[in-house]
């Protein structure tokens, strides 16, 4: 990993997400790409000033990072919509990875529009690192999760590229659905025949992610399945607190317009809910 582009809006949430780009570029000898994009859609007067005072504090910033953390910096200003603008950012500087602050819930304009991640992540073609977590330092535990399709696959290959948290533990996650379970009949099952029939897709589901993550190769990886008892995205999200993950990542899967605006609902609700730092590696086109 040799470039990482940071996207700020000098929030505290960003201060969180430009500390983690600075212990990722530290470990993997990056530069850093700080963006920032005014929104052109308001009275000439005002856009003037907002890129006057961001070019500014940009420069300052870069001069920080520079003189105190020893890192390589460039700076942009960008006058677009928000999202447009950050898009057109990795289409011009092609970074290796995209890191952006938390999620800030807002449950009605989720509902509507998503969530800033969610639409950044259906803006770019790059992976994309939400950093919800403190940054105190490397991953200590990375959570992989896989539906064990071939963009999963694609996705898990990438992820070795960045080499992020290689020198923490790391397991890989499958959740296995259970549909006798889930409907009617399912209340007629005597409750030996119950856990017979979830032990031997318990099995059947350890099995396929053995032969998944064996032509993966790579780093040692636990390996571990989970029942859908609730929702795959509370799965996940129950997994991360039982196994003390710091970071998570996702596949958004979906290739084409109509699949990459929806994302998945999966991906949706991770991204809104995850307490840890999410990286979300985009369908490949």
């Amino acid at each position: 990993m040799q470039r990482i582009m940071l996207a700020t809006d000098f929030s505290e949430r960003s201060d969180r997400a430009l500390r983690r780009a600075v212990i990722l570029a530290r470990s993997h000898g990056a530069c850093i790409e700080l963006v920032h994009v005014v929104d052109d859609d308001r009275p000439r007067s005002i856009v003037e000033q907002d890129t006057k005072q961001a070019r500014q504090l940009l420069s300052e910033l870069a001069r920080s990072l520079e003189t105190l953390d020893g890192i390589s910096c460039d700076t942009k200003v960008i006058l677009a919509d928000p999202f447009a603008g950050i898009a057109e950012a990795v289409e011009q500087a092609s970074p290796d990875l995209l890191v952006i602050g938390p999620h800030r819930r807002n449950i009605l304009r989720d509902a509507f529009v998503g969530t800033t991640a969610e639409r950044t992540i259906r803006a770019v073609s790059c992976p994309v690192l939400m950093v919800n977590g403190a940054p105190l330092g490397d991953y200590r535990h990375v959570l992989l999760t896989t539906d064990l399709s071939e963009d999963s696959r694609l996705a898990l290959n990438l992820f070795e590229t960045l080499q992020i948290g290689r020198e923490g533990s790391r397991s890989a996650l499958s959740v296995f659905n259970a549909p006798a379970v889930r409907l009617a009949m399912s209340g007629t099952l005597p409750p030996t025949n119950k856990q017979d029939y979830l032990n031997s897709l318990r099995a059947e589901a350890k099995r396929e992610l053995a032969a998944f993550m064996a032509k993966l190769g790579g780093t040692k990886t636990e390996q571990i399945v989970r029942f859908d008892e609730t929702t795959t995205a509370q799965e996940i999200l129950r997994a991360v607190k039982d196994l003390k993950s710091d970071l998570l990542v996702l596949s958004t899967q979906g290739k084409g317009a109509v699949s990459r605006m929806l994302l998945g609902s999966v991906t949706e609700q991770v991204l809104r809910w995850s307490p840890v730092d999410v990286l979300a590696i985009p369908p490949f086109k």
